[in-house]
C-alpha cells in the first residue's frame, strides 16, 4: 500500500537500489534542512518501509511528505552505524530525532606527571606532581581522573586529597620561587615540597596513595598505613608513627562522611529518566573511585516526535514473530542519551538505569569503546538507593523546568498583549535588543541579543566593533549598528528570503529611539517595530518606561509586570554581553593583546627578545622606534611596523 503523497521518481529509484547492508540514512526537506537521521541493519528494508506504508496524518506521515532528498552511508557493523548516527544527530540537529545538546565539557581532576630532578639541586616543580582542576583536551604525560559532574565535585575532591595526602596545588612558577612554606603548609594542607620539607620518595608515595584513593582502593591504603605506623612504633620512631596515625584518622573520617563502604562498586553511572508535559529529563549521577560525586540534569529536544518515528524505526524482534518491539517514551529518551552522551565521555563498566536498555545498543557501545559494559535495570541494595535518588532528582529538575518555561511563556504573552504584538504563534515571537558599551569613548562595541521560543538564543548573539565615530557618541554608534544589522536583512525580507524581528529594543530613551527611527525610515522598515527602554526616575529598577518610534505615548508597565520582567531580562542580557566584549577588546587595545604575533616578521624568537628587552607589551608600547630598532634582529623598517601596529 502506498501513501497518497507523490514522491520524486528519482528518490524512489534510489530507495529501490539500496543495498541490504548495515548503514545510516538521512532525510532532507526542500530547504536542505535535515529531517531525520537513522541507522539500520538492513538499509534497503528499513528505508523502504517509510515509503511503502500509508502513515496518514501522524507525525511520521507529516515528516515523510517533506522528504525530497536522501543520503545513505554503508558501514561494516552496527557499532559503526551507532557511532556515525549519533555523531550526525549531534552535528546536523535533525527535526525528528531526540537531541541532547552539548553543554560545556566535563571537568576533570589532573595529576601532573613527575620528572626526575638533579641530585642535590633545589626542588623543582616537575619532580613533584600537582593536583589541579582541569577542563579541556587531555595530554598523555599527565593523569586525569573523572569526569566529574560539576566543578564543585572536583574542588571538593582536591580538598580531600589536600587533607589526607597533602599534595601541592600551586602553579609551577610559584613553586620554583618559594623560599619558605605557604599558608597551606601551616594549616596542614600541603607538605611543602617547594622548600624540601618532604623527601621526593615520601611525596611519591603520597602521590601513589592519592591515585589509589581516586581509584577506590581505600581499604588497601588504610591497611598499608597501619602496617607502616606499627613498624615505626616498634622502632621507637614515634614522630613518623604519629604522622601516619593522623593520615589514617583523616582518611577514615572521609570514608565515614562519604559512605564509601559500597560493596565493590568503583566507577558507576546512574541514569534516571522522567517524561512529563511533552518534556523529558535525564538525570546522570556519577560514582568514581567509590565516591558519589553528584549529578547533572539533561533536557532533550524533539521529544514529541520520538515515539511515532521510533515505532517505525524499530528493529524486528525475532522472539515475537518479526513484530517490532514497542518501547516506552522513557526508554527511547534514555537510549538516545546513552548513544549520544558516551561518544565523547568515558564509559564506566556499569550503568544503573531506570529503564531497560536495548542489548544491541550496549553491545555496540562495548564494541565501539572496547569496554564490557553492564546495564543494570531494577538494581538492589546500594545501587537501588542511588537510582531512587537519581529518579527523585530527575522529577524535581523536570518540575523546575516546566515551572520556568510556564512563567517564561506567561511573560512572553504578557509582553505581546501589552505591545500589541502578534499572538498567533508566541513560540516564534522574535525580539532583538541592542546596547552600546565603551569606556570614555575607548573600544566602543555594540551588542545584539536575540530572544525567541521563550528564551535567550545565545548562538544568535552578535557583537559589532564601532569605528569612525566621535568617541563617546552613543547615538552615532547606535545608528551604525542598526544600519549594519538591518540593511541587508531589509532587502532579503522584501524578497521573502528572511523574516524581520517582531520587536527591536534599544537600551535608551528618546535620543536612541530617534536615531533608530531615522535608520528604519531610510531602510523602509516598519517604525512600529522599535521601542526604547528608558530609565525611570532616579534610574531605579522597575520604573522603566517604553518609548516608541511610531508616535505612540510612553508606556509604563508597572514594577511587578510580567512584561517588564521580560524586557528587563532581555535588556540586562544585552548589557552583559556588550560589557564583556568591550572589556576584552579594551584589554587587547591597552596591552597589545596578541597583536605582536599578528605583525609580519615577528615570530616566537623576536617576540621573546622584545618582551625580554622591554619587560612586557606595555614597555614595547611605550618605546620609541629607535629603542625598538636596537633589539637584536629588529630592523628600522620592522621597528616602524611594530610601532604602527601598537599605536
Amino acid at each position: 500500500m502506498t501513501t497518497n503523497h507523490e514522491f520524486d521518481p528519482q528518490l524512489l529509484s534510489e530507495v529501490a537500489a539500496l543495498p541490504a547492508m548495515p548503514g545510516v540514512y538521512r532525510y532532507f526537506d526542500g530547504q536542505g534542512g535535515v529531517l531525520y537521521v537513522g541507522k539500520a541493519r538492513n538499509l534497503k528494508k528499513r528505508v523502504a518501509s517509510y515509503f511503502q506504508k500509508n502513515h496518514g496524518g501522524t507525525r511520521i506521515g507529516h515528516m515523510i511528505t517533506k522528504i525530497v532528498r536522501m543520503e545513505t552511508t554503508v558501514v561494516r557493523s552496527e557499532a559503526e552505524a551507532l557511532l556515525l548516527e549519533n555523531n550526525l544527530i549531534k552535528t546536523l540537529n535533525p527535526k525528528y530525532n531526540i537531541l541532547f545538546r552539548d553543554d560545556k565539557s566535563y571537568p576533570y581532576l589532573k595529576l601532573t606527571g613527575a620528572q626526575a630532578g638533579a641530585q642535590g639541586a633545589a626542588p623543582l616543580a616537575n619532580a613533584y606532581p600537582r593536583i589541579a582542576y582541569y577542563r579541556g583536551a587531555v595530554e598523555k604525560k599527565h593523569r586525569y581522573f573523572g569526569p566529574y559532574p560539576s566543578a564543585w565535585a572536583v574542588k571538593d575532591t582536591i580538598l580531600l586529597l589536600q587533607k589526607v595526602f597533602r599534595l601541592r596545588t600551586c602553579e609551577d612558577t610559584v613553586f620554583n620561587n618559594r623560599t619558605r612554606p605557604c599558608l597551606l603548609y601551616q594549616i596542614k594542607r600541603c607538605s611543602a615540597p617547594c622548600v624540601g620539607h618532604v623527601t621526593p620518595e615520601q611525596y611519591a608515595l603520597d602521590t601513589a596513595n592519592a591515585e589509589r584513593f581516586l581509584q577506590g582502593q581505600t581499604q588497601e591504603i588504610l591497611g598499608e598505613l597501619e602496617r607502616k605506623m606499627l613498624l615505626h612504633a616498634d622502632r621507637l620512631e614515634f614522630e613518623q608513627a604519629a604522622e601516619l596515625r593522623n593520615q589514617m584518622s583523616a582518611l577514615a573520617k572521609i570514608l565515614h562522611q562519604q559512605s564509601m563502604e559500597i560493596g565493590g562498586d568503583k566507577d558507576v553511572d546512574i541514569l534516571a529518566v522522567k517524561v512529563q508535559g511533552g518534556k523529558a529529563c535525564v538525570n546522570l549521577a556519577m560514582v568514581r573511585g567509590g565516591r558519589h560525586l553528584g549529578d547533572r540534569p539533561y533536557f532533550p529536544t524533539h521529544v514529541e516526535h520520538a515515539a511515532d518515528v521510533a515505532a517505525l524505526d524499530a528493529e524486528p524482534d525475532a522472539s515475537s514473530a518479526g513484530q517490532p518491539k514497542e518501547k516506552s517514551l522513557e526508554a527511547l529518551v534514555l537510549e538516545a542519551f546513552i548513544a549520544q552522551h558516551y561518544i565523547d565521555v568515558p564509559l564506566p563498566p556499569t550503568l544503573v538505569v531506570s529503564e531497560a536498555v536495548d542489548k544491541d545498543l550496549m553491545a555496540a557501545l562495548a564494541e565501539q569503546t572496547g569496554i564490557r559494559v553492564a546495564a543494570v535495570h531494577q538494581p538492589r541494595e546500594q545501587r537501588r538507593v542511588w537510582l531512587e535518588m537519581a529518579q527523585k532528582n530527575a522529577g524535581l529538575q523536570l518540575a523546575r523546568l516546566l515551572a520556568e518555561q510556564g512563567s517564561q511563556q506567561a511573560r512572553t504573552r504578557a509582553l505581546a498583549e501589552a505591545l500589541e504584538l502578534p499572538m498567533d504563534n508566541l513560540d516564534a515571537l522574535r525580539i532583538e535588543c541592542f546596547d552600546i558599551s565603551h569606556t570614555a569613548g575607548e573600544s566602543t562595541q555594540a551588542s545584539c541579543v536575540v530572544f525567541k521560543e521563550h528564551k535567550m538564543q545565545n548562538s544568535e548573539y552578535r557583537r559589532y566593533n564601532i569605528e569612525g565615530i566621535t568617541p563617546g557618541d552613543d547615538y552615532a554608534a547606535m545608528r551604525q549598528v542598526l544600519q549594519r544589522r538591518y540593511s541587508k536583512l531589509a532587502e532579503a525580507a522584501r524578497n521573502g528570503e528572511a523574516t524581520l524581528p517582531d520587536l527591536v529594543l534599544v537600551d535608551g530613551g528618546k535620543g536612541q529611539v530617534s536615531m533608530a527611527r531615522e535608520v528604519f525610515v531610510e531602510l523602509g522598515l516598519d517604525l512600529g517595530l522599535i521601542a526604547g527602554v528608558e530609565k525611570g526616575e532616579g534610574r531605579k529598577v522597575g520604573l522603566e518606561e517604553l518609548v516608541f518610534a511610531d508616535g505612540r505615548e510612553k508606556v509604563y508597565l508597572g514594577h511587578d509586570s510580567a512584561a517588564l520582567m521580560l524586557i528587563a531580562q532581555i535588556r540586562d542580557e544585552a548589557h552583559r554581553f556588550a560589557i564583556t566584549g568591550m572589556r576584552a577588546r579594551r584589554a587587547k587595545v591597552r596591552v597589545g593583546g596578541s597583536r605582536l604575533e599578528d605583525i609580519a616578521g615577528i615570530g616566537p624568537k623576536r617576540r621573546a627578545s622584545l618582551l625580554q628587552r622591554f619587560g612586557g607589551v606595555r614597555g614595547i608600547v611605550s618605546a620609541s622606534i629607535e629603542d625598538i630598532a636596537m633589539v637584536d634582529g629588529i630592523s628600522t623598517e620592522l621597528a616602524e611596523e611594530i610601532y604602527r601596529a601598537l599605536h
